[in-house]
């Protein structure tokens, strides 16, 4: 399956908590997840999707989203 990676803002499980409705709504659940123990905060988001849409939805949360 294709996965798109973003480095991000979001550094702890309440950001993760902030972020969940705007990802859930842009990509659905389980499709997505944060790995906040890695310096890059590296967002992943499964299936094929369009980055700018992932970009948004989390600056709409308040957070910052570069692709990797």
């Amino acid at each position: 399956m294709e996965s798109l990676k973003f480095k991000t803002t979001i550094k702890c499980s309440g950001c993760v908590a902030n972020v969940t409705p705007f990802l859930d709504e842009a990509v659905g659940k389980n499709n997505w997840e944060v790995d906040i123990d890695n310096p890059s905060k590296t967002l992943t988001v499964k299936g094929q999707v369009d980055a700018s849409k992932i970009k948004i939805a989390v600056e709409n949360a308040g957070y910052k989203a570069d692709q990797v």
